[in-house]
């Protein structure tokens, strides 16, 4: 085995390339992240943290790591980050606080969602895009259902929502917001 060989097996890529024209995550972003991610895991520090996670974006280029596969690989990271910083509060504070931490943020996405259809989000201007109402709307009334009656629902479900865009949408960054924090409780009870 010639030095090129052992070279050419350390540099396999961690998840499938994309081909043609279809884009992917930029290899040395992902690999980067990953790597930071696996030594705060490993060296359990709270420099990198769930929510680290779920917002971690990597620039699109031909050849890059298939985005299902990398996005797959990111909701493993944060379930297990997620589970760990559960076990952390659990240690310190005791089951009850994490339990009635976990009721008080339900209670919030609640009262948020609690508005009237097509207004329980900012609007953008008429000019602007912003989230296609109905479907976030949609959304919403599926987050409602889970917190209040108990339907299933998956973190993986909201982590996977996406709206097309329309004039006078919501605004993106409110709607992000509120999933976000219910993927925190869904992982929190979990």
């Amino acid at each position: 085995m010639t030095s090129s060989d052992t070279t050419t097996r350390a540099e396999e890529p961690m998840f499938s390339l994309t081909h043609g024209r279809e884009r992917g995550y930029h290899r040395a972003a992902v690999d980067t992240f990953l790597a930071a991610a696996r030594q705060a895991f490993e060296g359990a520090g709270d420099d990198l943290t769930a929510a680290d996670v779920r917002v971690a974006s990597f620039p699109l280029v031909k050849g890059g790591y298939a985005v299902a596969e990398v996005d797959a690989a990111l909701a493993r990271v944060e379930d297990a980050l997620a589970a760990r910083e559960r076990e952390r509060v659990v240690r310190r504070q005791g089951a009850g606080a994490w339990v009635e931490q976990a009721r008080a943020d339900a209670q919030e996405i609640l009262d948020h969602l609690a508005r009237p259809a097509k207004h329980r989000f900012a609007r953008t201007g008429m000019l602007a895009f912003g989230y296609r109402i109905d479907e976030v709307d949609h959304v919403s009334s599926r987050i409602v259902r889970y917190l209040r009656d108990g339907e299933p629902l998956t973190a993986e479900q909201l982590r996977s929502a996406a709206f097309r865009m329309q004039r006078g949408g919501y605004r993106e960054e409110q709607v992000d917001a509120l999933l976000d924090a219910a993927v925190d409780v869904i992982l929190a009870v979990r």
